[in-house]
């Protein structure tokens, strides 16, 4: 049975999870990277995406609608008497050299990037993160070396795409496969009278995270949030794995034993 078989399969069937117990280690490894690419393909393009649209937006910002500003001395300075904030629909930029705004403000924003008085700060989903000027030693900073930079950013974006998108993918793998063996210690306390070893468990364990991992992405495609997820996750794969083992004959000793 090819891998997409496997995978459609695996979504509905505990009785097919229980069968590929028996199949070769390697393939259930391919199996594990196959599933984290299918997981993390609507981040990397979301993150795609946003890369490119937020440069081009943040060089038109700077260019056509950004006061002149300068960030020099741990100090930022501007032509302006007041807070400036551009709201570009999804992102908002703030500059403000007087003080009056703090990154909980950015916070507040939603999806902002600020140059504050005396640091800059990153929002994003409601967490944001700031960094005083001071930390970059002869840090300046000013409009058009700014849209520079941003400039050979976009010009980098060919390469800057695939190596954060390879690095995700790394990592998301080794939490899988971590994920993965924690599973299969918890199925080897569910099997039971069952005469399942831990390799054999291993590989229904991996099948088993077929179903939540096809939620959670297409949740995170419809860029819907699903309120405690980690526990969601859990409680379904640790359901179908249980299911699973359910469909693995007992041994005929036992059977005779219940006879």
């Amino acid at each position: 049975m090819n891998i997409f078989k496997q995978f459609f399969k695996s979504i509905y069937s505990p009785r097919d999870i229980a069968l590929f117990r028996f199949q070769g280690i390697g393939k259930t490894i391919l199996y594990v990277f196959f599933l984290t690419f299918v997981s993390i393909l609507p981040s990397i393009i979301y993150f795609s995406t946003a890369l490119i649209e937020g440069i081009d937006a943040a060089k038109t910002i700077l260019k056509d609608e950004a006061p002149s500003f300068s960030v020099q001395n741990g100090r930022l300075t501007a032509k302006t008497d007041v807070p400036v904030t551009i709201d570009k629909g999804n992102f908002t930029i703030i500059i403000d050299p007087t003080g009056a705004m703090s990154e909980e403000d950015a916070a507040e924003a939603g999806n902002a990037f600020a140059l504050l008085k005396d640091k800059f700060a990153l929002a994003s989903a409601g967490t944001v993160e700031s960094y005083p000027y001071s930390m970059m030693t002869d840090l300046h900073i000013t409009n058009n070396n700014l849209f520079n930079f941003l400039d050979t950013i976009g010009g980098m974006k060919g390469i800057i795409i695939p190596v954060v998108s390879l690095f995700i993918y790394l990592f998301s793998s080794a939490a899988s496969f971590i994920e993965v063996s924690v599973l299969a210690l918890i199925g080897l306390a569910l099997k039971g009278s069952k005469k399942l070893n831990y390799r054999q468990m291993w590989r229904m364990a991996a099948y088993s995270e077929t179903l939540p991992t096809v939620f959670f992405t297409i949740m995170t495609t419809l860029r819907t949030a699903v309120p405690n997820s980690f526990i969601i996750n859990w409680f379904v794969v640790i359901i179908v794995l249980y299911l699973a083992i359910k469909e693995v004959p007992k041994p005929k000793s036992a059977q005779k034993d219940v006879l």
